[in-house]
């Protein structure tokens, strides 16, 4: 307990600075800003947003050992106290509100003694709780993207950097079961070297966007308006760039991104809402599928696809290709390595063959736990998985740079695009760390 009270006095001192520490991981080391990794017996959380995502985040937490809610920050008074209820139903002190408008996260940074900022907002006030949160002396994490432009990416990484903080994007398909899968299976070899991989997020979300109920305020659907690129590659870039050591000794390299005509959620709005609807009238500027192209430092491809617009089946297209054998996901797992299905000809095998050998151990080792959660049980392993490593000492499994690596594929996209489909090389927020830093191991769980 004394080293967690001098690492917390430490912290509000706002003394820690530098770059380049070795840092411990399970299953590996990773290089990258200097973060103190004193291990904490409590984590002590203030949670920004809990509207829909956020309150199952709390949820989690709830369920995670040594986790105190201390703080509890959302503009609409009715929907923190619910969250407020359902934490004193669990046996925990009732947390502090903070309900004063849109700016109230940052009393509440300067407040309170806590050692995680965690926000679920949308996407405008991710940087900005993010930021005020390390500046206050305190870790933070967001939900997807980490921020909105990449230089708000950039101002993340510095002071993060300058802070010493951990400042975490909870990307939560990283998390899932064959994703996890294939970053074992790529561990172990069974695709070879990589060459190629798909992903996206491809979803039908236009009744939320367009129901006054649904994204507070309607914010979703003003991106729409207003932007040309891919707004949501996190869920699809994510599980492929550990798979590729993206930041890990391998670097995106540069983008192309193209889009097509705006017409399905016009016509939507038209059908559903009338001739005369507000949004069955404005201009939208994003296209309706949006196709980025990337290349690695490595040589490898990766095409990238946004869908929220159009009628479809939810996937998240995700495919990894090596010179031994391909993986994909939807419609359904499948695989196909080479020599493994001798008779069978050039045809697909159920992934469920291979889960005994392969299976994440993570997974493993979770899913009973998991069981209930969101999306699966990938969001309770990603909640558990980041307060573990702050119990523990460890590394988080992804940090600030791949946060601003996923999430400033939005704006990259968004240049190409305007540019009528010009390459854009992307930035490294590493500044060269990536050429040292080892690649991400297999938890264990």
């Amino acid at each position: 307990m004394a080293a967690e009270i001098k690492r917390r006095d430490f912290m509000r001192m706002g003394m820690v600075a530098g770059a380049g520490l070795t840092m411990g991981a399970v299953g590996s080391k990773v290089q990258g800003h200097a973060v103190l990794e004193t291990k904490l017996e409590t984590v002590r959380v203030g949670f920004v947003g809990v509207g829909m995502q956020g309150s199952s985040h709390v949820r989690n937490l709830l369920r995670v050992p040594g986790v105190e809610l201390k703080a509890i920050c959302d503009i609409r008074e009715d929907r923190a106290m619910r969250v407020v209820k359902m934490i004193e139903e669990e046996g925990q002190p009732k947390p502090t509100l903070y309900t004063r408008g849109d700016n109230d996260f940052r009393r509440m940074c300067d407040e309170e003694d806590l050692d995680l900022v965690y926000t679920a907002t949308p996407w405008r006030w991710h940087a900005p709780v993010l930021l005020a949160a390390m500046k206050a002396g305190k870790n933070a994490a967001t939900e997807v993207p980490i921020g909105a432009t990449i230089e708000e990416c950039w101002e993340l990484v510095e002071t993060a950097e300058k802070t010493g903080l951990h400042c975490v994007m909870m990307e939560n398909c990283c998390y899932d079961r064959v994703e996890l899968m294939a970053l074992n299976m790529v561990r172990k070899g069974l695709l070879g070297d990589l060459l190629h991989a798909k992903c996206g997020y491809l979803h039908d979300l236009r009744a939320l966007k367009l129901n006054p109920k649904g994204y507070q305020g309607m914010w979703r659907i003003k991106h729409s308006i207003e932007r040309d690129g891919d707004l949501y590659p996190t869920h699809g870039i994510g599980p492929v760039a550990q798979c590729m050591n993206i930041n890990r000794g391998n670097q995106f390299d540069h983008l192309v991104s193209m889009s097509t005509n705006t017409g399905g959620i016009k016509t939507y709005a038209h059908e559903h809402y009338g001739a005369d609807n507000k949004y069955a009238q404005v201009d939208y500027a994003l296209g309706d599928v949006v196709t980025t192209m990337v290349r690695t430092k490595a040589g490898q491809t990766i095409v990238i696809t946004h869908d929220t617009n159009t009628p479809r089946a939810y996937s998240r297209d995700f495919l990894i290709q090596g010179t031994k054998g391909v993986l994909r996901k939807y419609p359904e797992p499948k695989i196909f390595v080479e020599g493994k299905a001798q008779g069978r000809g050039h045809r697909w095998e159920d992934l469920s063959a291979y889960e005994e050998e392969y299976e994440h151990p993570l997974w493993k080792s979770m899913q009973e736990k998991s069981k209930g959660a969101g999306h699966g049980g990938m969001d309770y392993i990603e909640d558990y998985r980041l307060i573990e490593c702050l119990r523990t000492g460890q590394p988080t499994d992804a940090d600030v740079y791949d946060g601003a690596a996923w999430s400033a594929i939005t704006g990259l996209s968004e240049q190409s695009i305007a540019g009528g489909s010009k390459p854009i090389d992307c930035p490294d927020f590493t500044r060269g760390q990536w050429k040292a830093r080892l690649p991400l191991g297999i938890i264990e769980g």
